[in-house]
């Protein structure tokens, strides 16, 4: 394609953006609401599956070593632990201090007192990499000499990952359909515009206009409609993500709810409203020229 004509696909495509002045500006601030929305279901989906992966580390397996073990026998053990694939970490606790740690947790510690150790075992507080793979790798660590009995919380991590699944089913959903109301409401943009060009579109054809020729400043006006649209979003989106950060932590003194900060994610928000913006604009144009192309 000739400079001359790049220079005038891109004047062509822009003027329609000012001929229709209002309807752009609808396009592009419902388009910017579906994306901050869009992108707040992504981020609240991406925070709350951080939390969860937070909370199954805190449901761990115990390894307890053979009673007959020595210490130092019972920490070799976890060597062979953490060769497994799916283990993130294999903590060793020793006797002395599983009582401890019983003690602590009961209300009346006095009771204990005296408690002898020998009364329970060398154990590993192991964590795992993917708990959706905890009954492979629990088999696997039975199998290590050494280890005398595992105990495992599926029903804690198995609730954990029913939750991750609606949560990934409702926000893929939600996304598609807003996906395609914003390519609607661009579509229908340029469509407006082209039922303003029909006749002139119909001349060009009769003339010996090529398809891509007609079809690429609409086109053009699509993608700035999408990206002006996304780069709004972005900031606005980034603005308020930071807004709500603060006022979750000033309200949750507990500290129960994490938030990741923006920065973290704000590489992978940028392109993801990029590309929806391209998407949504190109694709979006290119459905309403199909029929004003067959003239």
């Amino acid at each position: 394609m000739k400079k001359n004509n790049i220079g005038y696909l891109l004047r062509e495509g822009i003027r329609g953006i000012f001929l229709h002045g209002f309807m752009s500006f609808a396009a592009i601030w419902v388009t910017v609401a579906c994306l901050i929305i869009m992108g707040t279901f992504g981020l609240v989906l991406f925070n709350l599956n951080e939390m969860i992966v937070e909370l199954e580390q805190e449901n761990p397996m115990l390894a307890y070593i053979d009673e007959t073990y020595s210490e130092a026998e019972a920490k070799s053990v976890g060597s062979q632990i953490n060769k497994i694939e799916n283990v993130l970490n294999a903590e060793f606790v020793s006797r002395e201090e599983a009582v401890e740690e019983f003690v602590d947790e009961q209300q009346d510690e006095s009771l204990f007192d005296g408690l002898d150790p020998s009364t329970f075992r060398d154990r590993f507080v192991i964590t795992l990499i993917d708990n959706s793979k905890m009954r492979e790798t629990e088999s696997a660590i039975r199998d290590i000499v050494g280890v005398a009995d595992v105990t495992v919380h599926y029903e804690i991590s198995e609730g954990f990952q029913t939750v991750q699944r609606i949560l990934n089913i409702a926000s893929f959903i939600i996304i598609a359909v807003l996906l395609v109301v914003s390519m609607l409401i661009i579509s229908n943009t340029v469509k407006l515009a082209m039922y303003d060009r029909k006749e002139e579109i119909a001349i060009m054809k009769m003339v010996g206009a090529t398809n891509g020729f007609i079809r690429w400043p609409f086109v053009v006006e699509g993608f700035v409609l999408g990206i002006l649209a996304s780069a709004i979003a972005f900031f606005l989106q980034w603005g308020l993500y930071n807004f709500l950060e603060v006022q979750i932590a000033a309200a949750d003194s507990l500290e129960l709810i994490t938030i990741v900060p923006f920065v973290e994610v704000i590489e992978i928000v940028a392109a993801g409203y990029a590309l929806v913006g391209f998407v949504v604009g190109v694709f979006g144009s290119v459905l309403s020229i199909r029929k004003f192309l067959q003239v």
